[in-house]
């Protein structure tokens, strides 16, 4: 009686909260405890519940055709019932070997409407279309900085908490994220994957390529707003901006003096260092009054005057 009313179409069984009906009573039982927020079937090793064993809810998001309980029990026994044919990967459930088979097949039949971009994974198409509506949903509970992805909040967390889980096997420096470790690695082999069309020259870092590739295009994508320069790298344009601003970030620990770029403070710093050889040259020569010292002195001579040359130069 109950299969003849699937080809009938009579639903005799109605919830009385939202009024779905079905033919099968199971079915509106399971319904009403997504109302009433009962979940009688318990997992014994977690104490997880849910609201049906035999049957799919339709809080579950599955066309496996297995029921969420079962499901959930193999995460315990790691069983892996349903397999790839052509690679043999096995997964838990049938909905993650159908994503996996798109893979092999090409398929990706989630297209984004913005875009018209496709992907194999729904999933990934809600992240891609964050980067339409700029939506980031999750954000950090202590610089409440926002994220498009969860995996990314979970990264960017371990700034906070200083940890630093990816250690190179060569020095054992530590890196926050797994990504820096991959392009630290390339230090220690001389690893360069990414090639340019152009010159054949390579390069450790895609960022590297993108910033030498606008050598051959002349692309400038980084502009000043106070004068319209433009300028190849965004760090140039950092220093620039310092000339319209007047500020100095980088001070001489010796004499105070501060300048815009880090090489001009490096370079200035030679300056102390040459002087100071210079006094110790001096006084062993007065000592000494050895002709050799003199020769030596006159080593020093140039690059005496080039450090009281800089001194008179502002270093903008």
């Amino acid at each position: 009686m109950v299969h003849t009313r699937t080809h009938t179409g009579q639903k005799i069984y109605e919830c009385l909260s939202c009024g779905k009906k079905s033919p099968k009573k199971s079915r509106i039982d399971g319904n009403i405890r997504i109302h009433t927020g009962e979940k009688p079937f318990s997992c014994a090793i977690c104490d997880k519940n849910f609201t049906e064993k035999t049957s799919l809810t339709t809080q579950i998001r599955s066309d496996t055709g297995e029921n969420s309980l079962t499901s959930h029990m193999r995460i315990h026994t790691g069983e892996k019932p349903f397999y790839c044919t052509i690679c043999f990967i096995s997964f838990t459930k049938k909905s993650s070997l159908a994503s996996h088979i798109r893979i092999h097949t090409g398929e990706k039949p989630f297209p984004c409407k913005i875009c018209h971009k496709n992907f194999t994974l729904k999933s990934s198409l809600t992240k891609h279309i964050r980067i339409h509506t700029g939506e980031k949903p999750f954000s950090c509970n202590i610089c409440n900085k926002n994220f498009t992805q969860n995996s990314t909040l979970t990264s960017h967390m371990r700034i906070h908490a200083g940890e630093k889980p990816f250690e190179c096997v060569s020095c054992e420096k530590s890196f926050t994220y797994k990504s820096e470790l991959n392009t630290h690695v390339r230090i220690h082999t001389g690893e360069k994957p990414f090639s340019c069309s152009m010159c054949n020259k390579n390069f450790n870092r895609k960022t590297n390529l993108t910033k030498h590739m606008r050598i051959h295009t002349g692309e400038k994508p980084f502009s000043c707003a106070i004068c319209n320069r433009n300028f190849t790298q965004k760090g140039t344009l950092t220093s620039h901006i310092r000339i319209h601003t007047g500020e100095k970030p980088f001070s001489c620990t010796v004499c105070g003096k501060t300048f815009t770029l880090k090489c001009l403070l490096t370079r200035h710093i030679r300056i102390h260092t040459v002087l100071k050889k210079k006094e110790i040259l001096m006084l062993v020569t007065y000592i000494s009054q050895v002709p050799q010292i003199k020769t030596l002195s006159f080593f020093f001579t140039e690059l005496q005057s080039e450090a009281f040359a800089c001194f008179s130069v502002d270093n903008i």
